[in-house]
């Protein structure tokens, strides 16, 4: 700021030169002087609005406001359920949506006309305007069009705009509570209104329920008399075919022929048993027989002659041993107990050969036994082949007819249970009131105090405004810089001229000597100031260069200029509309860190040094769809980074994968710029101050680098990343 000196006293009078005030820069202390000298204007106007303000509130009607809460849960009794939902475990579950849908039924229209007609609100005047007349500010309002005329709705129509303007119902955050809040005038009937809201709603949904359960009962006891026909006329239709066909069912519910070949098989396979039993048993006596040993066998010892036989053999030969003992064997006693010994054997003999014979014929007598059963079961197979094809199609019938009657009985159970739950206390409601509403004591609207206190700061902040505006509208401006409405062309007129001194004058006691000629100072014009973009016009220009657009390095003309903060702004623009990487490679100050998911990441350093992978330095901005390659623990290398080979391949990997690559390459005064040519030929230079002759110094010094395109953008000393 230049800054105004007096000039000492001068024998020669010189016209004073004209001082260039910096323009834009508001004098504090003369709009606090202008404020001081309206203070007795603010006050009044503060007061005033205040006064009006309480006269208003007090004025208006107050209202006060009761609340009523439900808490939405499963009320039914497990033992009350359907046998279908006993199963049922997420029944009291309830989500937000359901919540909701909730509080749309408890503002419904149904429901309000209900509430309307149980309080009579439609005669109340607070709720019909009509009832009470047109009052004088309603009518003054309505000639400007500022409020309804009341007579041109039904008295429906305005009793339900009342209710909806007094009722307000809300969700209680993280639970299923419902918050049912009424507004009247009177804070008997807010209490009264809040507490009928509720228990209207308890009784519709109750209704509701116990609606639907009549309305199935009614359709259930209408489709099983529908069934109870269509099932009889399905058995009839079985019974009908089973006669005509003559499919009779045994007594192990099957067809008679089925019946037959299983009763014939088993015959057929006793006979055929029977016959080779008694054709073994008589081969056997044969056998003994004719090979002359004992005749020993379970027929033998059945037959009583052979028992006979047998003893009486049995007693001969104890005979025989008895007189052995005392006769020789040419006794003639002895002989004729031999003989009639062999002669009791040859009758045994005798005997088996006609048992044998007598086995012979059952056996012939079996198989011509088994020949009849076979040709029964040839001639039930044919009966069964014939009436395959009726049992099949009466197998269909008999399915048809249980399908019908299992729908029957169904409907049967459904039926029971609908017309044991046709009760008001088989269906209550999902909600209870868990706290009902109470006459408040204190008007919820208005708000009084807080009021009148509003109204006057903002008459006080309003009267001044106006002062402050007025006081810098009244200040005289200074000359415009250059470029800003200061023609060059005036520049010349501007200038002030060669003021030739005056003659001296001489006294009468002194002579002063000739001064010599005092030349103005000139006063050099402001540069032109550079042009500056915004983050999004440079975002839109990369985008429409193609190629040329992918790259670009933000370098700041100082320290603290709001670099990091630029970069990140400009990457994120650009992420809007592709995929985006932001690089910090300023390694004497890096910042990036701070936006990114992962702070303690490796970086471009460990990349370099070989103990990281492009997998493992690259992270997300936290706010955006950038990812983030940070410096890394760079350490006492960050000269020797700087120059390694391995940063222009990371940037040109990088490019072949991101859409764009933004570098934050620091400050100007610390890092060399030529190193970044190679990376981009695209610049963006943020400066804390356009105007500032280091910022044109420092366009200069890049484009001397090789920056083909050097954009300026308007830093922020005290931003976030700074």
């Amino acid at each position: 700021m230049f800054i105004r000196k007096k000039a000492k006293a001068a024998p020669v009078a010189v016209p004073a030169m004209p001082v260039l005030e910096p323009a834009g820069e508001p004098d504090l202390r003369g709009l606090g002087r202008a404020l001081w000298r309206k203070r007795q204007t603010i006050i009044v106007c503060t007061l005033v609005v205040a006064a009006l303000a309480f006269i208003v509130v007090n004025a208006i009607t107050p209202r006060y406001r009761s609340e009523s809460r439900l808490l939405l849960e499963a009320r039914e009794s497990v033992f009350m359920r359907a046998e279908a939902d006993k199963g049922a475990s997420d029944r009291a579950n309830l989500d937000p949506e359901a919540v909701t849908s909730q509080i749309q039924l408890v503002l419904s229209r149904d429901l309000a006309l209900a509430v309307i007609k149980k309080e009579k609100l439609d005669a109340n005047p607070e709720f019909d305007p009509a009832i009470g007349g047109m009052t004088p500010l309603r009518t003054i309002l309505g000639l400007f069009g500022l409020a309804r005329d009341v007579n041109a709705l039904s008295p429906e129509e305005r009793t339900l705009e009342a209710y909806y303007d007094r009722i307000n119902v809300y969700a209680v955050e993280k639970s299923r509570v419902i918050g049912i809040d009424f507004a009247s005038a009177n804070p008997e009937l807010a209490a009264r209104l809040a507490n009928s809201v509720a228990e209207s709603y308890l009784g519709l949904q109750q209704s509701a329920k116990t609606d639907q359960t009549r309305a199935a009962s009614t359709w259930l006891a209408t489709e099983i008399e529908k069934m109870r026909a269509k099932v009889a006329s399905a058995e009839a239709k079985v019974e009908a075919y089973r006669s005509q066909s003559n499919l009779f069912v045994g007594s192990n519910n099957s067809s008679l022929p089925n019946q037959q070949l299983t009763e014939i098989n088993s015959q057929i396979a006793a006979a055929r048993g029977q016959k080779a039993d008694l054709e073994a048993r008589a081969r056997q006596l044969r056998e003994l027989v004719r090979s002359g040993q004992p005749v020993d066998s379970s027929d033998i010892a059945n037959s009583e002659s052979m028992r006979r036989l047998t003893e009486q053999g049995n007693a001969l030969r104890s005979q025989l041993a008895e007189q052995s003992t005392t006769l020789m064997d040419q006794h003639p006693r002895i002989k004729e107990l031999r003989a009639q010994i062999a002669e009791i054997e040859r009758a045994k003999r005798t005997e088996g050969e006609r048992l044998a014979r007598q086995l012979d014929n059952d056996a012939k007598v079996a198989g011509d036994r088994l020949q009849t059963l076979t040709a029964s079961l040839d001639q039930v197979k044919k009966l069964a082949s014939q009436s395959n094809e009726q049992d099949v199609q009466l197998r269909s019938l008999e399915r048809d007819a249980k399908s019908q009657r299992d729908i029957l009985e169904s409907y049967l159970v459904k039926y029971s249970e609908a017309s044991a739950r046709d009760n008001v206390n088989a269906a209550p409601p999902e909600a209870r009131i868990i706290s009902r509403a109470t006459p408040a004591a204190k008007p919820a609207y208005p708000k009084k105090t807080p009021t009148v206190l509003i109204a006057a700061f903002a008459a006080f902040a309003l009267s001044a405004g106006f002062v402050v505006t007025g006081a810098l509208l009244a200040a005289p401006q200074g000359p415009a810089p250059y470029g800003y409405g200061y023609a060059p062309e005036n520049y010349a007129a501007a200038q002030p001229a060669f003021v030739p001194p005056p003659r001296a004058q001489v006294l009468p006691h002194l002579v002063s000597p000739p001064l010599a000629p005092v030349m103005q100072p000139v006063v050099t014009p402001p540069l032109m100031p550079l042009p500056v973009s915004s983050i999004e016009q440079m975002a839109q220009n990369l985008r429409q260069s193609g190629e040329a657009g992918r790259r670009v390095a933000v370098i700041g003309n100082a320290r603290n200029a709001g670099t990091t903060y630029a970069a990140i702004a400009l990457a994120r623009a650009l992420a809007q509309q592709g995929s985006v990487v932001l690089v910090d490679l300023a390694f004497g100050a890096p910042n990036l860190s701070v936006v990114s998911t992962d702070p303690n990441a490796p970086g471009i350093a460990e990349l370099v040094r070989g103990t990281a992978s492009f997998g493992d330095i690259i992270t997300r901005d936290q706010f955006s769809a950038v990812h983030i390659v940070a410096t890394g623990n760079v350490g006492a290398d960050a000269a020797a980074l700087m120059l390694s080979p391995m940063i222009a391949t990371v940037i040109e990997a990088l490019a072949q994968s991101y859409n764009h690559v933004v570098i934050d390459a620091g400050s100007a005064a610390d890092v060399a710029v030529e190193r970044f040519t190679p990376l981009t030929r695209r610049v963006v230079l943020v400066a804390a101050n356009p105007a500032d002759p280091a910022t044109r110094a420092a366009q200069e010094r890049l484009m001397m680098a090789g920056f083909a395109d050097v954009t300026l953008v308007a830093g922020a000393t005290n931003s976030v990343a700074a």
